[in-house]
């Protein structure tokens, strides 16, 4: 098969839509709320790209991933959801638990507009648990003048061992924004953690153009107090939504409780770009005598920073589970909410797989890798012999399982780097998804482009292409480059708006010494989530082919680089759906 001819680029109109006001604050954004589809009966949900092993209610939209917690044995799930359609719009927190993080049962919405401290909409926030055991919950209400304010809920019993109900107490709000702040753009408060008899919260913010995380101080968790500096700031970010802020140990993967502090650890701290809806980290020291959170020099914050994943990834949310004593990240694989083909069918976004996070051995990032329990769905298995030095446009196929619900995993090995080709300097100036749209599959390299072709139609039609390309810099060190192109997934007419990017992030990995890079990918049927490098740099792509769904998707293993590329081990398995997935219980 001639698999450069059929690497041909699709070529889209990407569009989005907003509603802009001009306040005394300048211009800010909302999302567009389609009436029409603001009630779909469950009959008409679409199940094509429906995903069978991620989190997904049965239909409707939702977003981010409020407020996970491990209580009492069972993992709870708060998220944003509207229970009357499929975009944006009427939002609730519902609410779902597990015992293991991939069953899932449904519970009544936990909170919902009721009281005049949230009656215009009840948002993001986060769960503390305080000693005792008492799980408490902060989120963001709006007022009666849509001001954006900080409010607390407990369990109305807390022996009910799943929390069905909460309380939202008559002495809220805990946090008004003060007169010197943008009252719409105050929100998301964190998870809180306790040090010198004092609680500690952040919430998310901005000063003109400036990115905020306001702190706030407690000694009882009810009476809040703001600091007179914020905890972190940055110019030139614009607002910070869904901040994180959590330590991470120095020593292996075993996390530490989230008031943890001291010269062990170090700490991450993550804010939700709302101007470009991508997740951003730092890791730095947190000097908890007097509350400044000081960014290592290999961390930058905004657009230039580190980000948990590449792609359709937004609003994340870690907590400790100290059952297995390790930090879980929960991220809203997010889709366009302006596209209406889309949201017709039914129901919009899925939350992704959930990734254990640890700090690698290098303290310069975290790591990630999606949670034991998921090899429990794992079924039939394929292992692909040893490939040895795969030639410019080979192509391999993968086949015995259901190439549109696999768990893949591959390593490739390199014999050579030397004829790597040039960084192009002017690309300094470029993200990696614009070089990823320069240098997509269908361009010949030298060492890559070489990886998977997932949700692929037989004649490779329309596939989503997850691939490695490495390049030799002035300095004569290498820069490798991981792509996920969803431009070629699908061919659904230009015409329809549809987000269709070329996703992309840089693997710091010494390829010189390793000489073999790995890749593991998630596929389920409009998800391909991808691991490089054992979680250093993942990628989460939605796509929604036309060809390439259920038994007539193919995966494939090629090389497109003119030097050859051994497939070192390559496992596959067909992934099996939970048992339970959000069905709900007798109440």
């Amino acid at each position: 098969m001639d698999f450069v001819r059929k690497l041909v680029p699709v070529f889209l109109f990407v569009s989005c839509v907003l509603l802009v006001t001009i306040n005394d604050n300048g211009v800010e954004a909302s999302h567009r709320i389609y009436s029409r589809l603001q009630s779909v009966p469950a009959g008409e949900v679409k199940q094509l790209h429906r995903t069978a092993y991620h989190f997904q209610p049965p239909q409707h939209w939702i977003n981010d991933p409020n407020a996970p917690m491990f209580f009492n044995g069972l993992y709870h799930l708060f998220y944003q959801y509207n229970p009357k359609g499929s975009v944006w719009g009427n939002i609730v927190w519902a609410h779902s638990i597990s015992k293991d993080l991939i069953n899932w049962e449904a519970l009544p919405h936990a909170i919902f507009p009721s009281k005049p401290f949230d009656v215009n909409g009840t948002w993001s926030g986060s769960a503390t648990i305080l000693p005792g055991n008492r799980p408490v919950i902060l989120y963001t209400g709006l007022d009666n003048d849509k001001r954006q304010i900080q409010n607390y809920a407990v369990p109305a019993n807390i022996s009910d061992p799943y929390l069905r109900e909460w309380l939202k107490p008559d002495d809220n709000p805990l946090v008004l924004p003060s007169s010197d702040m943008n009252a719409s753009q105050f929100r998301d408060p964190t998870t809180a953690w306790s040090h010198g008899g004092h609680w500690r919260m952040l919430v998310g913010g901005k000063r003109k153009h400036r990115g905020m995380a306001w702190l706030y101080r407690s000694s009882d968790f009810k009476h809040w107090v703001k600091a007179k500096h914020a905890l972190h700031s940055a110019p030139q970010t614009g607002m910070w939504e869904c901040p994180d802020f959590f330590p991470v140990s120095l020593h292996g993967k075993n996390a530490v409780d989230t008031s943890k502090v001291g010269e062990d650890v170090k700490h991450v701290f993550k804010v939700s770009l709302d101007e470009t809806r991508y997740d951003y980290y730092t890791v730095g020291k947190y000097d908890p005598e007097v509350d400044i959170y000081l960014p290592d020099n290999t961390s930058v914050d905004g657009r230039a920073g580190l980000r948990f994943d590449y792609g359709n990834f937004y609003a994340s949310k870690t907590f400790f589970d100290p059952s297995k004593n390790r930090r879980i990240l929960w991220g809203w694989a997010n889709e366009s909410d302006t596209a209406e083909d889309d949201t017709a069918k039914g129901w919009a976004g899925v939350q992704a797989i959930p990734r254990e996070v640890w700090l690698s051995p290098d303290g310069k990032q975290v790591l990630q890798w999606p949670v034991a329990e998921l090899e429990t769905l794992r079924g039939q298995k394929v292992d692909l012999k040893s490939i040895q030095n795969m030639t410019p446009g080979k192509l391999v196929e993968v086949k015995g399982i259901t190439a549109a619900q696999a768990d893949v995993d591959v390593t490739f090995s390199l014999a050579s780097l030397e004829k790597a080709e040039e960084f192009d300097p002017n690309w300094e100036k470029l993200d990696a998804e614009s070089v990823c749209a320069i240098k997509r599959s269908h361009v010949q390299g030298v060492v890559g482009p070489f990886g998977l072709a997932t949700l692929a139609s037989q004649n490779l039609e329309e596939f989503t292409p997850v691939f490695f390309r490495v390049f030799k810099t002035k300095d004569n060190k290498h820069k490798v480059l991981m792509c996920s192109d969803a431009k070629g997934s699908t061919l659904r007419p230009f015409d329809i708006k549809q987000y269709r990017p070329s996703f992309a992030g840089y693997v710091d990995i010494d390829l010189a010494a390793e000489k073999k890079i790995s890749l593991r990918s998630l596929i389920d049927h409009s998800v391909v989530e991808s691991f490089a490098a054992g979680g250093k740099t993942c990628i989460l792509s939605r796509v929604y082919p036309t060809l390439a769904v259920n038994d007539a998707a193919h995966l494939f293993v090629f090389n497109n680089g003119t030097e050859p590329v051994s497939v070192q081990t390559l496992s596959a398995w067909s992934m099996s759906p939970p048992k339970l997935m959000n069905q709900n219980l007798n109440f």
